[in-house]
């Protein structure tokens, strides 16, 4: 019984970290850039607008992954981060969101890299919508009587 308060927690926190991450994602690309454009804001503005925002969005994505993961690992174990989906999908959010700030530092610089990996990082976080949140493996299985 004393696993089920910290297993909503894990929940609530997985659902939480999602719903700012993704949607923060998701809100910049398609609401609030394509809006700053339609009112009249100058492109070179508007892209620079997004060249400051999508970093920080892609900081804290990685850092709501992490959340994540580690709230995967607690509920369903280690190894869960490779063979679970779930798991996949934050170790590709991870790696797409170090393979940003290396292509937008001095490794190499690559402008078309940027706007891929930001989206398919929202792609991945789209698709890890779509799951169930992690549950306690003890939770899920039947009880005798």
């Amino acid at each position: 019984m004393s696993d089920r308060p910290a297993n909503q927690a894990g929940i609530i926190s997985w659902r939480l970290a999602q719903t700012f991450w993704v949607g923060g994602l998701w809100l910049l690309q398609f609401v609030m850039l394509p809006a700053l454009g339609k009112i009249g804001l100058a492109p070179l503005l508007v892209e620079e607008i997004a060249g400051t925002l999508r970093p920080l969005l892609v900081g804290f994505a990685a850092f709501c992954a992490v959340l994540q993961a580690v709230v995967l690992m607690q509920a369903q174990g280690v190894r869960s981060l490779w063979r679970d989906v779930r798991g996949q999908l934050l170790l590709a959010v991870l790696l797409l969101a170090a393979s940003h700030f290396a292509a937008g530092g001095q490794l190499f610089e690559s402008a078309r890299w940027l706007l891929f990996s930001y989206l398919v990082i929202g792609l991945c976080g789209l698709m890890l919508v779509l799951q169930e949140p992690p549950r306690a493996a003890s939770l899920g299985s039947p009880r005798a009587a």
